[in-house]
């Protein structure tokens, strides 16, 4: 047994006392969660395309994913001022990844483009930015896609489709700002112009619907009632113990259920996985002093029995993917794909293909 695994192991003895920030969640559990080797295919999901690796949510990006072999490529939207479906994480443009180029036109009042929401701003305005001008902070691995502009939620189903991808998974997350609705399009509008974009693509039957904001989950199950759907959260966005529903669980109050995010979430319709932060700080590895799991064997064996899978966001350490993967999670979202699947090499799983693209 190798250290790392050594390790893993001593994480998941320990678990059910460091992982759940409430007493309720710290009950020991005697069920044991089957290891994923004896599961469906782990799910390998490629954060933004893999920004680890590659400038995020870029074309490039989605294609060295599949070239790697993943078995989901992960990924954002927002909604344009003239409503395009446009792939990027954050719903205000941050100058630590695009830089302005030059107006659309002479005079634009909304120029310089950074520092404005995406929801302010039209196709047109947001092409004119440079998001491949330099290499994301913390990644020193990243391959940059020099000059990139950011892409349409149509150009990567159409990527997927050039390369015959067809068992490749696309986890769409509508970024749905419900803590702050006003900085994002209204959440129907949202919700229905990616639904548009998917259904039109031909290949909807490859796509999973996720989202921190569970109303926007909601609106989704009535436009497409078989998409299965998948509940982000980071603990905070529950709201545990503070009164009323938290604005993130459309309409549902989780101190209904215990502060139990496996219970409360089990609610939504349509729902087939669980995405928490794998655990605290989001950034923190197994061994450091202060970090916990927040997903633990209990978690994960209450979910399995609701028929849920659980695929943590979004760890990068291979010792704290490993301890995970000990607990019995479903697959975990990553930036570095590469080191996920040389861990599920090395563990004997079955590896996710890898695609080619055709011409």
């Amino acid at each position: 047994m190798s250290a790392r695994h050594a390790l893993a192991g001593l994480t998941l003895a320990l678990a059910p006392v460091l992982a759940l920030p409430t007493a309720a969640h710290a009950a020991a559990t005697t069920h044991t969660p089957q290891p994923p080797s004896h599961r469906a295919l782990f799910d390998l999901q490629a954060h933004r395309g893999g920004l680890g690796l590659t400038t995020e949510e870029s074309l490039q990006g989605f294609g060295k994913a599949m070239r790697l072999g993943v078995s989901t490529l992960e990924l954002d939207t927002q909604i344009t001022k003239d409503r395009k479906v446009v792939v990027n994480h954050d719903r205000q443009i941050t100058g630590v990844k695009c830089k302005d180029t030059a107006p659309v036109t002479p005079g634009d009042p909304m120029y310089p483009y950074v520092g404005k929401y995406i929801k302010d701003l039209t196709l047109a305005q947001i092409k004119t930015l440079d998001c491949g001008y330099r290499q994301l902070p913390g990644f020193p691995q990243q391959e940059v896609v020099k000059g990139f502009r950011m892409v349409e939620l149509k150009d990567v189903l159409n990527l997927v489709k050039s390369y015959h991808a067809k068992q490749v998974k696309l986890n769409i997350e509508t970024k749905v700002e419900a803590g702050s609705p006003e900085q994002t399009a209204p959440r129907e509008l949202f919700v229905r112009r990616v639904y548009e974009e998917i259904h039109h693509s031909g290949i909807e039957n490859q796509v999973t619907i996720q989202s921190f904001d569970w109303g926007a989950l909601k609106v989704m199950h009535r436009l497409a009632p078989r998409w299965p759907l998948v509940a982000l959260t980071n603990y905070d966005f529950l709201q545990v113990g503070q009164p009323g529903a938290s604005p993130w669980l459309g309409g549902i109050d989780a101190d209904d259920y215990d502060g139990d995010f496996v219970k409360a979430a089990a609610t939504v319709p349509g729902l087939k996985a669980l995405s928490p932060n794998y655990g605290f700080p989001q950034s923190g590895r197994i061994g450091d002093p202060d970090f916990r799991f927040y997903p633990d064997p209990t978690m994960i064996s209450e979910a399995h029995a609701r028929g849920l899978k659980v695929i943590p966001w979004t760890c990068d350490d291979p010792a704290t993917i490993e301890a995970l993967m000990d607990m019995g999670i479903d697959g975990i979202i990553t930036d570095y794909p590469d080191r996920v699947r040389q861990i599920m090499a090395d563990r004997g799983l079955r590896l996710p293909k890898a695609y080619q693209p055709r011409h």
